[in-house]
């Protein structure tokens, strides 16, 4: 296995950061703080945020039983994803290999960052066969992106499969487990210590409700964290973003609540579909949302968008033809789509 120092890109081995204002002199209420260039006056926002969210991050570390030295918060799981990219990948050099379908953002700042991106088709079960990934992976291969539950399949990955990845690529392997909340699945941000080539993403769009907030997480060993930390932007969260989140937080028991909504109805909206006309086949879900082959996926979804309903049209994903990916909205909502679709 390579080190982290091989593995980053040349001109970052030897980067030194520049800490930032409250870096340099912590944020503290007996403080007078004369060196930030700020406004004295419209408290509390005339203040910078805290630049490394540590009351954050302590909430989080007791809620999701992770060191705080192993997390790392970003605007956003797409910060964290082009972080990765700036800092391990060098552009016109370097690849990296994703399963397909999946997410577009891997590809999408990849082609922003100039970097080689290689998809590998997941079987007809959307399972990911490792030895086929491996040797789709040279010597160039920097990263592998692996989404579980994977979206827009919403079925997770076999553990067995990851864990065989992470053994045997001589690289960083990501795990995107944004809908991870919905699943059965144990999260795999727990391996970190074996696995210190893992990074695992998360956010507080799905489960907490917190899309707004632009809010994503990244779980990795200290010394990546680190990396994170010295390549970002100084202010990357806002301090009305942090103080939210620690509120959401907090409430376990209604995103439990949630969470445990959202599976109930994930289930009726599979039973519903099964027996749609128009559906030729729905399968099974461990995301807040699910994947269904429709008879004529375009015309479905250009009718429900007359109908003021939005679904997500994936004909244009590889093993998607015909299918449709959609949301698990509320009881009234998912009423209304089935209403639409029964008077097709």
């Amino acid at each position: 296995m390579k080190t982290l120092e091989q593995l980053i890109r040349p001109h970052l081995r030897k980067f030194n950061p520049c800490a930032s204002i409250d870096e340099q002199a912590p944020h503290a209420e007996n403080v007078i703080r004369l060196n930030a260039n700020e406004n004295p006056y419209n408290k509390p926002l005339n203040r910078y945020p805290d630049p490394l969210q540590l009351e954050l991050k302590k909430t989080l570390s007791a809620l999701k039983k992770v060191p705080t030295d192993n997390i790392y918060l970003g605007n956003g799981s797409e910060e964290a994803i082009d972080l990765i990219y700036r800092i391990f990948c060098e552009p016109k050099v370097d690849n990296v290999v994703a399963i397909a379908p999946t997410r577009m953002r891997y590809k999408r700042l990849a082609e922003i960052n100039n970097i080689g991106y290689k998809p590998v088709l997941l079987d007809t079960d959307f399972q990911l066969q490792p030895d086929k990934l491996l040797h789709t992976c040279d010597q160039h291969t920097k990263v592998v992106w692996i989404c579980s539950p994977n979206d827009p399949t919403g079925k997770p990955i076999q553990r067995d499969a990851i864990c065989e990845i992470l053994t045997l690529f001589d690289g960083i392997v990501v795990v995107d487990e944004s809908f991870i909340d919905f699943s059965h699945q144990p999260s795999i941000r727990h391996e970190l210590k074996k696995y210190p080539n893992l990074i695992v993403l998360d956010t507080m769009s799905t489960a907490y409700g917190c899309a707004a907030l632009r809010l994503g997480m990244a779980y990795a060993n200290k010394d990546i964290v680190e990396l994170f930390n010295n390549v970002k932007y100084p202010f990357n969260i806002s301090s009305l973003a942090q103080k939210q989140a620690i509120e959401t937080l907090k409430d376990s028991f209604e995103i439990d609540k949630w969470v445990s909504t959202i599976v109930q109805e994930r289930a009726r909206m599979l039973h519903a579909f099964s027996v749609l006309p128009e559906c030729a086949q729905v399968y099974a879900s461990e995301a807040n949302f699910f994947l269904a082959k429709m008879k004529d996926a375009g015309a479905i979804y250009q009718y429900l968008r007359e109908k003021g309903i939005n679904v997500y049209d994936c004909s244009h994903l590889p093993l998607c033809e015909n299918c449709i990916r959609v949301t698990i909205g509320s009881k009234t909502e998912n009423n209304l789509l089935l209403a639409a679709l029964r008077q097709y």
